[in-house]
């Protein structure tokens, strides 16, 4: 837990200040004489080393009189007085990241699981910042996980895998309206992890690959109809046609004979509807040679 209130820290100006007032009073001093000269620079240059206080420009800090809030100081140079007034702690005004965990949480559909998320938040307004919260990364950080653990409850181990844009937009929501009477906005929330047991894993792959299975035969389920209406089409287009049919059959045939070495067997209808047995002899008998008969040797 952070302190309310800064400890006592002096600026680079005020050191400054402070060596150069101590010096010309050491150099007054022994110019003139007068030790009293001197002493007066010297609580000049310890009041400024307290009262010169910077603040960069993304810082805002509180000045409290006697406890009683005065006001914002920074960016830049301001003065205080040393003793009466005291200085909070500075608030940084620019976009801040906290990481939050939620370890083996149950989901709505009692799955443990451990998730990682990042917060992006910033403070729009450091009085309130300062004035209504006493520690508001601390509160920041605890409420971003209290929030993180109860989303998951509310929702099933599917819908945090697949939908973590979602959950992410929601779990900023419920935050930025925690968070805004502090001065504080939350910008987005990003999920970055969801881890699962690996026995769920397991079981979870072999779905998945099930489901792919079933996929793969049910489009060639569907291909295998298509092909069936295609054929139909087909039929019905030859019934009406021999000559296309038997053109078509031809071009099968060669298509099926034209690699060296190939052999097709070709049921006995088609044969003779095609009228390849004329054929076929005539090619056979055109392939043969007649035997070649020697006459015999004269002696």
């Amino acid at each position: 837990m952070k302190p309310d209130l800064m400890q006592v820290e002096v600026s680079r100006v005020g050191i400054a200040l402070a060596v150069i007032l101590t010096f010309l009073g050491l150099a007054l001093t022994a110019a003139t004489g007068m030790p009293a000269i001197g002493a007066v620079c010297v609580v000049l240059g310890l009041y400024f080393l307290f009262a010169i206080r910077v603040a960069n420009q993304w810082q805002r800090t509180a000045v409290l009189r006697f406890g009683r809030y005065t006001g914002l100081r920074g960016p830049g140079m301001y003065h205080i007085i040393p003793i009466i007034d005291s200085v909070s702690r500075t608030v940084d005004q620019r976009v801040r990241v906290a990481n939050v965990s939620a370890e083996s949480t149950l989901t709505r559909d009692t799955v443990p699981v451990n998730v990682d998320a990042i917060v992006f938040w910033m403070v729009w307004n450091a009085e309130k910042s300062i004035l209504e919260v006493q520690d508001f990364e601390q509160a920041v950080s605890l409420s971003a996980q209290t929030a993180l653990r109860e989303s998951i409850g509310r929702h099933e181990l599917h819908q945090m895998i697949a939908e973590r844009e979602t959950l992410g937009q929601e779990l900023q929501r419920i935050l930025d309206q925690k968070t805004n009477p502090w001065g504080i906005t939350v910008q987005s929330v990003e999920i970055r992890d969801v881890q699962i047991p690996l026995g769920l894993q397991d079981a979870m792959s072999r779905e998945a690959q099930a489901e792919r299975e079933r996929r793969a035969r049910i489009i060639l389920g569907q291909a295998e109809t298509e092909i069936a209406e295609k054929f139909s089409q087909a039929a019905e287009s030859y019934r009406d046609n021999p000559v296309a049919l038997h053109l078509r059959a031809m071009n099968m045939l060669y298509e099926a004979i034209k690699e060296k070495g190939a052999m097709v067997i070709v049921p006995s209808s088609a044969v003779e509807t095609m009228g390849l047995g004329g054929t076929l002899a005539t090619a056979s008998i055109a392939g043969a040679r007649p035997p070649v008969l020697e006459a015999p040797a004269v002696t």
